[in-house]
């Protein structure tokens, strides 16, 4: 993989380059379709297509970086991972679930077409993902492919996200205290930022201990994320967030903020943020980028 040598200012230019690498190679992982299941698939474009931060599939690549993988596997691994994440907000988006209208910027895929197409658009972008990784375009040695199989439906499963949503759903009168809110986002949201960062070392051929590195960042950059989403959808107007705001607020749902108020949120994020930039030291300069990530979530708006 290219080993230039990015400025501390080029985080940006970085992320806006992954992500539109990223969308060019969903454009050919999931193309137009005709006959009678087109629909289907502009559903699947319309949510995957959209315009993210894409900062999983951005955790999979500098990951990668660190060992100078090459970035074929690297990119078709973040699609794979880009296409659960996709799947997740589809289903997440529904009425049954948070029944939300807008997500990056535009209706969410139910509002765009139907509930029973964004059910099935979400579950065939999660059996996509594996289709990906099985191919030998991903990885030549098998043995990497069933790891990154294996890692991925691990994250997205019963003990990673769908677990974490499953808390979620439980509802407010039962997920009031800061331990189990914090177990639901490290499942919910950590766990997929957890995967992309291990995918990357994974085609890296990363050591144990560089293993133990990147998961300790993961761990405590996955809750920061969380903990300023939470700031955001305290603090932020809709417009710029680019989805609804105050949701939590109207259901009458615990998180972050509304435990630790807004200060201490505030102070939360920065020691996580401090521990996840000491878990790279083992990576010296190698590391920049994912350094200069964390400041860059502390700072979003959106």
């Amino acid at each position: 993989m290219d080993e230039a040598n990015y400025s501390d200012g080029d985080i940006n230019t970085r992320l806006v380059e992954i992500a539109d690498k990223l969308t060019v190679a969903l454009d050919h992982l999931i193309p137009p379709a005709n006959g009678p299941e087109a629909g289907l698939m502009r559903a699947m474009r319309h949510a995957a297509l959209a315009n993210g931060k894409r900062m999983r599939p951005f955790f999979v690549l500098e990951a990668g970086r660190l060992f100078q993988a090459d970035e074929t596997p690297l990119l078709r691994a973040a699609s794979a991972l880009e296409c659960v994440h996709t799947y997740s907000l589809i289903h997440d988006d529904l009425p049954c679930m948070d029944n939300d209208d807008f997500r990056r910027g535009q209706p969410t895929v139910h509002k765009a077409f139907n509930e029973a197409t964004a059910v099935l658009a979400g579950d065939a972008l999660m059996t996509l993902s594996f289709s990906i990784l099985a191919d030998k375009k991903t990885h030549q040695d098998a043995y990497i492919r069933l790891k990154l199989i294996d890692r991925i439906a691990e994250a997205s499963g019963a003990k990673g996200m769908i677990g974490g949503q499953m808390i979620d759903m439980l509802g407010a009168e039962h997920v009031r205290d800061l331990n189990t809110i914090t177990r639901m986002h490290r499942l919910k949201t950590g766990a997929l930022i957890s995967c992309a960062l291990d995918m990357g070392a994974i085609i890296g051929g990363a050591s144990d201990q560089e293993h133990q590195a990147l998961a300790g960042f993961a761990n405590d950059l996955g809750l920061a994320y969380q903990i300023t989403d939470d700031l955001l959808d305290a603090t932020g107007e809709a417009d710029e967030v680019g989805k609804a705001t105050g949701k939590d607020e109207k259901a009458g749902k615990a998180n972050f903020v509304t435990l630790l108020g807004i200060d201490g949120a505030r102070q939360r994020v920065r020691l996580l943020a401090a521990q996840a930039q000491q878990h790279l030291a083992i990576f010296q300069d190698r590391a920049k980028i994912l350094s200069k990530s964390v400041d860059y979530i502390l700072a979003r708006r959106h």
